[in-house]
């Protein structure tokens, strides 16, 4: 059978939106004032429009909206995470399943929170069909900055050590998944007693530093080698405990401070033969973050990634922005996710 010839595409369609917006910045997520407006929206030549089914909320969305980083534009639409189903764009994309992130998209432009989305064809990734809406939607920046982590400092390898600082926040679950779905043996750090929350592909050894000197443990654990990468999700809190545990030619990956400024011992650094790497995912496009998220499609394919669990306490409409962006910005541990319809 000759295979029908694809249909042409037409001419953007328009949408009348709900979209959550940001009038002004807040001094803090107490006084934050979000609105619902409607907005019609259209796709630009090179865009998809998509229904978008669920959005997360990021630390980073409530810090943009407090003001905490001058480049956020007000007004806007905030959100950086998103899944949902393409409703505008050639042919071939129409119906598809897509999910995808980005480090301009609710910070410098309009972003997720919204009941639909148009961004560039090339950040879209199709969703796993094995994981629900608010699933995927969840998946996105803790995902990104971990692999983006490893892929910056070397992606871990059988029989690596990879030391996680803040095992079980959202970034530090997503690095252990990469780490040893990679065949890397995993140590993680907790501040208190806590067992490990997520999901590995093998044992992760956690560290409660609240009772143990955490670099001398790391060296008990590796036989003095200590670690070949530490996945520093806290930042300066740990500093000094990563500088210590890391093996020679070890390389310590920073994404977070509390302080910026850290006392740093250079002979040891140059004598270690060590590697410092910072992320800053806010400096990806949205087409760049979407071809980090394609590397991480085998892994969920194959369950050796697993997304975060999304309890429906955690789940808001859009209606309910504040009490989202209030609970994120309280260090609730769940992933917060808004579901437009």
């Amino acid at each position: 059978m000759i295979p029908a010839p694809p249909k042409p595409n037409g001419p953007p369609v328009a949408v009348e939106a709900r979209c959550v917006r940001l009038l002004a910045k807040a001094d803090n997520p107490a006084s934050l004032a979000p609105v619902v407006e409607q907005r019609t929206l259209s796709r630009a030549l090179n865009e998809l429009l998509i229904e978008v089914k669920a959005a997360a909320v990021n630390p980073s969305d409530v810090k943009a909206a407090t003001g905490l980083m001058a480049y956020a534009v007000f007004p806007r639409t905030p959100g950086r995470d998103y899944a949902g189903v393409v409703i505008d764009g050639p042919a071939d994309w129409i119906g598809r399943e897509v999910f995808g992130s980005s480090g301009d998209l609710g910070i410098r432009r309009d972003g997720t929170h919204a009941t639909h989305l148009q961004v560039e064809t090339e950040a879209v990734v199709d969703k796993p069909r094995n994981i629900s809406w608010e699933e995927a939607a969840g998946i996105g920046v803790p995902f990104v900055t971990a692999i983006e982590g490893f892929r910056r400092a070397g992606m871990p390898k059988q029989g690596d050590t990879v030391l996680v600082m803040g095992v079980n926040g959202k970034v530090g679950q997503a690095a252990v998944q990469i780490a040893s779905w990679h065949g890397a043996d995993v140590i993680g750090v907790v501040r208190k007693s806590e067992p490990y929350e997520g999901h590995a592909n093998g044992k992760v050894e956690v560290i409660d530093a609240s009772a143990s000197d955490v670099a001398a443990r790391v060296r008990e654990l590796t036989e003095g080698k200590g670690a070949d990468i530490v996945f520093n999700t806290v930042g300066d809190p740990y500093f000094q405990a990563a500088h210590k545990s890391l093996a020679l030619r070890g390389r310590q990956i920073l994404i977070a401070a509390v302080d910026r400024i850290v006392q740093f011992n250079i002979l040891e650094f140059y004598r270690g033969q060590h590697t410092y790497v910072g992320i800053d995912t806010l400096a990806l496009s949205s087409i760049a973050t979407g071809a980090v998220l394609r590397e991480l499609g085998p892994g969920f394919a194959s369950g050796h990634l697993k997304p975060f669990p999304i309890l429906p306490s955690a789940i808001y409409p859009l209606e309910q922005a504040k009490a989202a962006y209030v609970a994120v910005a309280g260090s609730s541990r769940d992933r917060v996710i808004l579901r437009p319809a």
